[in-house]
């Protein structure tokens, strides 16, 4: 009964919000002008601050009226201006708001009033363009669509404070691929917005680097550019660290203290916004990794903003950063590893939201929810950083306080981006054989990290599989458990993924696993795999997977009767597939590794007639003999190595077959060959062909090898 009374209660109350709504549309389609432009004030003053409003005359068709409004040419100047103010205001409600304001095209009609001559129209539609494009769910694809927009843009730069602050900040937001970084760099981005970096406005220097922080990003071309433009004189990294100096932040933050009183993130961040620049222009190769501004100002200031007496958004920035800056040089990660105790200093990005805030501040538990997961994350990326290289430095992170456990919850996290920071920390510190063979076992990681196999987007999936590379390792406790848990189907099917990764990965785990591994999981690796799909592999054309095929192939060829039974079964198609490589368009690596594959079959006791009988093959190993390249000459001459040691058949010596096999291979004229390599400046050439050349004279020999 309560139900039925509430209804008409809300329908009144409704009716009562559309109305009031309702008047202010109707009052945009009078007939008189000046009723029309107060109407449209009064509209502005209504919606500030009030979502429902702004919903209300969406919902009630304001917006077309208002682009019809801004762009007739009838309209005063005043009217279009304040339109776009409404319109922009309209923008700053919900992401709802954003997409019904997209759907009436209001991108194009605000380019369009870019081209009107009056500045302060101009300014207002930026300033709407601005609010839109910065949101997440605004196709950025759309300021790129007519490409005289981004010239007219450049062009506008130099009109006033404004134009300046809005353009710049559109960029920022809107360059997000490659190509997006292309487009801005010919029309002259850099040229255009590097004396902004002197300008009198704050804001505007501090989008001004935001914008060269997002060009440069992952761009060496951009990158290199910068390091080369003058800005009144001097280097752009001249400035750069010149604004970095201790002595100059003190009046640079007075200003922003006046400006941004109400908005503290915005004075944390804008002393920081010059280290993204000069961390991407480090990685970019336009900046040396030695260079003192990275070494003795970027650095140390990118750990001081994680310590725990900065915002948690600042530490954010900075973890995430640093972890940029560092992941390719062990120098930096050393060096970072023992300033202000970083290791350490980290652990406190797992301590949010505390239990003080919890009780006494509910504003701040709030807070501390919302930032959790992104301080875990960062957290996560650094520690995988710092531990990418260093034995002492993985040592250092996993005896961090319940380090493991925290990176064992990492990967069952209810964020996707925190459970990728984690496997990919944990895939940091599976490097080392030490942590292996302890903390991981330990922990028995191998459990989160198989049931984040099961079920996981492609980019934790790469990361996960490689880590479990790792595991898979010999020397490896968690190696058993891990077969035990029926792994070799999950590693099969990622061989068939259309990511070239996954099936780099799931092939090199096989590859680990089949290491001196006894015949009973060699065969449910060649079961599970399949002849055919194992026959794909060998003609995938990413040189990585084909690689890693090759060696899971050459650790299932890897003792007498393994060869032997392996080859009795797909000897045909193994040779098959050994010519084809060997004769086609290969890497010399690639080449190396089969011939190492060959040496293996030529161990065989049985295996090795598949090679003897193949005229065709042996002018191969002949020709790989006397080819150019060493390593190719050291494979091959295994090769032969192989074919004429004496082999032990179970009673005695087969000395007749040896001998055989060695008339052969000497009619063949690979005797000749041997001789020539004798000359070789490579003594493990030379320690080879001793060994093979004196087999060749001996009558018996019981010594074998296997190339593998």
């Amino acid at each position: 009964m309560a139900c039925l009374l509430e209804a008409p209660l809300r329908i009144s109350v409704l009716s009562e919000v559309t109305a009031t709504s309702r008047h202010y549309v109707d009052r945009l389609f009078d007939p008189d002008p000046q009723k029309v432009l107060q109407g449209v004030i009064d509209m502005k003053n209504a919606v500030i601050g009030n979502n429902k409003q702004k919903a209300n005359l969406i919902v009630l068709g304001a917006v077309p009226r208002l682009l019809y409004l801004l762009q007739q040419g009838s309209s005063s100047s005043e009217l279009q201006t304040e339109c776009a103010v409404v319109l922009g205001s309209l923008a700053m409600g919900t992401e709802n708001n954003i997409k019904s304001l997209v759907d009436c095209h209001i991108i194009p009609a605000l380019l369009q009033g870019l081209l009107c001559p009056d500045l302060t129209f101009i300014e207002a539609c930026l300033r709407c363009l601005r609010t839109v494009f910065i949101s997440p769910v605004t196709p950025v694809q759309l300021l790129y669509t007519d490409p005289t927009v981004i010239p007219h843009l450049m062009s506008l730069l130099s009109h006033s404070q404004r134009t300046q602050e809005y353009i710049t900040q559109i960029f920022s937001h809107c360059c997000k691929t490659p190509e997006h970084q292309t487009v801005l760099f010919n029309h002259g981005a850099i040229q255009n917005i590097a004396p902004l970096l002197t300008a009198p406005s704050y804001k505007v220097r501090m989008q001004a680097l935001k914008c060269f922080s997002v060009l440069a990003y992952e761009n060496t071309q951009v990158s290199m550019t910068l390091v080369n433009v003058l800005v009144e004189g001097e280097l752009l990294s001249q400035v750069f660290v010149r604004m970095m100096q201790r002595d100059q932040p003190i009046e640079i933050h007075m200003q922003i203290f006046c400006w941004c009183f109400s908005d503290p993130l915005t004075f944390c961040f804008s002393f920081y916004n010059i280290f993204p620049v000069l961390t991407y222009m480090c990685r970019a190769g336009a900046i040396g990794t030695d260079d003192t501004c990275v070494v003795l100002k970027t650095l140390p200031c990118l750990v001081r903003m994680c310590s725990k007496e900065r915002l948690l958004e600042e530490r954010v920035e900075g973890a995430e950063t640093l972890a940029y800056l560092m992941e390719p040089d062990v120098e930096l990660q050393r060096i970072a590893s023992t300033t202000d105790h970083l290791v350490a200093m980290l652990a406190d990005y797992f301590k949010y939201p505390s239990s003080v805030s919890a009780i006494t501040d509910i504003k701040r538990l709030d807070h501390d929810l919302k930032h959790a997961h992104e301080l875990r994350q960062a957290a996560f990326k650094l520690y995988a950083s710092l531990g990418s290289n260093d034995e002492d430095i993985r040592k250092k992170i996993t005896e961090t306080e319940n380090m493991m456990d925290r990176i064992v919850s990492g990967l069952s996290e209810s964020s996707i981006k925190v459970r990728l920071a984690a496997v990919r920390c944990l895939h940091s510190l599976s490097r080392s054989v030490q942590q292996l063979r302890t903390s991981f076992h330990d922990h028995a990681v191998w459990k989160p990290l198989m049931k984040l196999l099961q079920n996981a987007p492609d980019e934790v999936l790469v990361m996960a599989s490689s880590t479990l590379c790792n595991l898979l390792l010999e020397f490896s406790p968690s190696k058993e458990p891990i077969l035990e848990s029926g792994v070799i189907e999950l590693l099969c099917s990622l061989t068939q993924s259309e990511s070239p990764a996954l099936r780099v990965n799931g092939i090199w785990a096989l590859m680990n696993m089949a290491f001196q591994a006894d015949q009973k999981v060699k065969g449910e690796i060649v079961r599970s795999l399949g002849t055919e799909q194992l026959f794909r592999l060998l003609s995938d054309p990413d040189t990585n997977v084909l690689m890693k095929t090759l060696g899971l192939l050459r650790n299932l060829l890897s003792t007498r009767p393994h060869i032997d039974q392996v080859m009795s079964s797909h000897g045909k198609q193994i040779m098959q597939a050994v010519t084809l490589i060997l004769e086609g368009e290969h890497s010399m690596e690639v080449k190396e590794q089969t011939l190492c594959i060959l040496a293996n079959i030529a161990d065989g006791n049985t295996a090795k007639d598949l090679i003897m009988t193949n005229d065709d093959m042996l002018q191969k190993i002949k020709y790989y003999m006397g080819h150019s390249n060493v390593k190719l000459q050291l494979a091959a001459t295994f090769c032969i190595s192989n074919l004429i040691w004496n082999e032990e058949d179970g009673e005695g010596l087969n000395i007749g077959g040896s001998q055989e096999r060695q008339d052969k291979l000497r009619e063949l004229g690979f005797v000749d060959i041997l001789h020539k390599l004798a000359q070789s400046p490579d003594t493990n050439l030379c320690d080879r062909w001793v060994n093979t050349h004196t087999c060749m004279h001996s009558t018996i020999h019981t010594y074998s090898q296997c190339w593998g």
